[in-house]
């Protein structure tokens, strides 16, 4: 396959194991996976991100693109109503974003995330 063209394939590279920083994890004992197939070496990056039942504080610096694959979620900004998040669904979240990630089933996304 060309340089060029990069197949997100799971099994061809081991994953980044974490979690959330504890002091930001509101419930649960989220931990998190991610294969990180695209680092641009200018902030871009693209990947597998997968996390399985927890809630916890972001906040966003990038800007990032993500079709969630599998599970269910709920993203909610600070002030703002709940987002469930759910197979086939798509969204950027933009610098600045601040609220929670809710893991209620395990999920799994595709991301593309420029910093």
């Amino acid at each position: 396959m060309s340089d060029r063209l990069i197949r997100f394939d799971k099994a061809a590279m081991e994953p980044e194991t974490g979690a959330p920083d504890k002091a930001k994890v509101r419930s649960g004992r989220p931990t998190q996976k991610t294969w990180n197939f695209e680092d641009d070496g200018n902030g871009l990056f693209a990947g597998i991100w997968e996390s399985s039942a927890g809630e916890w504080d972001v906040e966003y610096t990038e800007w990032e693109f993500f079709h969630i694959l599998e599970g269910v979620s709920v993203l909610t900004e600070e002030g703002g109503e709940p987002v469930k998040l759910t197979a086939g669904d798509s969204f950027v979240i933009r610098p600045g974003f601040k609220g929670r990630w809710r893991v209620v089933e395990p999920t799994k996304k595709h991301y593309v995330v420029k910093v």
